[in-house]
């Protein structure tokens, strides 16, 4: 389905929209569906709407209206429980909702004060006060008494159970009634499992729904697909909206377009300074890119608009990490768990620093509870396929590498993790077919070639491992090695190309590369020894040019190789 072609938004409907949907969700303390709709209005603040386009906003609670005011209030200030007694016995919408929501946030709430110091979240599968008030609403959905406000949430407790294949149905029934709340498409874009599904899913014909596609498609990791519509949403008059410029951020960082990530996000700032959502995000890119400078710039900055923000704390956490102080990078993540126990980043990030600190047991635990919030981290199941890696369990590894690959079938460094995994459980076959197609993703890493010859190598078969190699080796004299371990790998795979050329009787080719080995001095050795046995081959076949390069390499021995010039001027083609 071509989605962008069906792109089309009159800007005049959208506003009328977004000030209608502002209204029935702050009466509802819906408060992050607010700020999104409000952003949304803040981008299109150059349309004008004359006073008879302005919604006509109809108030429901008729009788209810001193028990609604006074919940509402009770609610703004977060004393959910009484919010809850004083609408009770309320039977309108609007007040319904606000006794169900209310009750929602007093259990979570509680489930947050009573966590345990390992920032454990309880199961919410065993609490029974959760379990009660989702079979009241199930009791209230089959009698038709809920709007789509009270099925939205209906959706999110039904989610909280683990039973998500009931919740899509229920969010997609929310969205039909009430396509302005952004929440229910939020959380639908969270668990619809593929683009099948949300095709075959009869979304209500209303421009919210391309919001949501690009959303989906982001959380499904099609890249490509969400950047499409988003950038086509940007471009449409919306390049004002930091939340489209967010998730363009968040596209370009999924696929490694580090720069323009981080452009991005600094365009972000200048519009809106004190914005600090996706901001652990940001510091990601900075902390992959070692820009310790940037990195403690944001951490100064994000302190001073809220230091008690789930963001800050991951912010922080990175700054730590850059300087080594893995310890404190961990206080600060466990402390954004604390604010917030379903924040994914802290849970992925602090599983990293487990690993750095060699705490094994943490690291697992922290990158499942990781997946148990989101499926789709494919960072966690890379992580805990590098935890079992360590504590050489491979068939444990190669499920979690299986994960992760699947989740990025096109980042070759997944596909490479799945290979060596194979090549441990002695899966040759199918650690060659992932380093070929690593090789054909682009070898992010630069490791793929080099592997795949080393393997070719094992099993005997010289003439795939020499020519790996020799493509290896290509590819390394274009890119500036600065590497030990990749200089090595380099000169090694050199080495390996010169004894295979003198074994065939190809000398000349023999020679390039024994006379390469001789730049390194790990292999200098080596090289002169190769070049020795290629002289003594060349008195056999041309017995002048061979006593020539025996003399050239005594003298080179003579003179105790002092430059790298003399060694230029003495192997120079003119001297043999």
């Amino acid at each position: 389905m071509d989605i962008i072609s069906d792109i089309k938004l009159d800007f005049k409907v959208v506003k009328h929209d977004l000030l209608k949907g502002i209204y029935e969700c702050s009466q509802r303390g819906l408060s992050q569906t607010v700020k999104w709709l409000s952003e949304m209005n803040y981008a299109l603040k150059h349309i004008k709407l004359f006073s008879e386009e302005m919604p006509q906003i109809k108030d429901d609670c008729e009788n209810e209206l001193e028990e609604f005011l006074i919940a509402k209030s009770y609610f703004d200030v977060k004393e959910y429980d009484r919010c809850a007694h004083f609408v009770k016995n309320c039977t309108k919408q609007k007040p319904r909702f606000l006794y169900f929501y209310s009750r929602y946030l007093s259990i979570e709430k509680k489930n947050l004060d009573n966590m345990t110091d390992t920032n454990c979240p309880l199961d919410p599968t065993k609490n029974d006060a959760l379990k009660d008030l989702c079979t009241e609403l199930k009791i209230d959905y089959y009698e038709n008494k809920l709007d789509g406000y009270c099925i939205y949430l209906y959706g999110v407790i039904l989610k909280k159970l683990d039973l998500s294949h009931l919740a899509i149905d229920i969010f997609i029934e929310s969205v039909k009634s009430e396509p302005l709340l952004w929440c229910a498409w939020y959380e639908l874009g969270k668990i619809i499992p593929d683009k099948n599904r949300i095709f075959s899913s009869h979304l209500p014909d209303h421009w919210m729904k391309y919001f949501f596609i690009a959303h989906a498609y982001l959380e499904q990791l099609n890249n490509d697909e969400s950047l499409q519509i988003y950038n086509t949403l940007y471009t449409m008059g919306l390049e004002n909206s930091t939340y489209i410029m967010s998730q363009i951020a968040l596209g370009h960082h999924n696929r490694r377009k580090l720069d323009e990530a981080i452009n991005m996000f600094k365009n972000i700032l200048t519009t809106d300074p004190y914005r600090l959502d996706n901001l652990d995000t940001y510091s990601n890119l900075l902390y992959v890119l070692e820009l310790k400078k940037d990195l403690a710039d944001l951490a100064h900055k994000v302190v001073n608009i809220d230091k008690y923000r789930v963001e800050t704390c991951c912010v922080i956490g990175n700054y730590y990490s850059l300087r080594s102080d893995h310890a404190k990078a961990v206080l600060y993540f466990q402390r954004a768990l604390k604010l917030n126990p379903q924040f994914l980043s802290a849970w992925t990030l602090m599983g990293h620093e487990f690993m750095e600190m060699k705490n094994t047991n943490a690291a697992i635990q922290s990158y499942r509870h990781a997946i148990e919030i989101n499926a789709r981290d494919y960072r966690a199941w890379y992580g805990l396929g590098q935890t079992y890696e360590i504590l050489k369990m491979p068939n444990y590894c190669l499920h979690y590498y299986k994960q992760a690959q699947q989740l990025k079938p096109n980042d070759s460094r997944m596909v490479i993790a799945l290979g060596e995994a194979y090549e441990k459980l002695d899966k040759t076959e199918n650690a060659l077919k992932c380093y070929y197609k690593a090789c054909s993703l682009g070898d992010v890493e630069g490791t793929a070639l080099i592997k795949l010859a080393k393997l070719y190598d094992k099993l005997g078969e010289t003439e795939n491992a020499a020519a790996a190699f020799t493509e290896f080796c290509l590819r390394e004299e274009d890119r500036d090695i600065k590497c030990f371990e990749e200089q090595a790998e380099f000169y090694n795979a050199l080495q390996y190309l010169a004894n295979y050329h003198l074994k065939k009787g190809e000398l000349d080719d023999a020679y390039t590369y024994a006379y390469k080995c001789m730049e390194c001095e790990e292999t200098k050795e080596q090289g002169k020894a190769l070049l020795k046995s290629i002289a003594a081959r060349r008195i056999e076949q041309e017995p002048d040019q061979g006593v020539a390069m025996n003399e050239t390499i005594a003298n080179m021995s003579m003179a105790n190789e002092e430059t790298s010039s003399n060694m230029d001027m003495v192997f120079s083609p003119s001297a043999i």
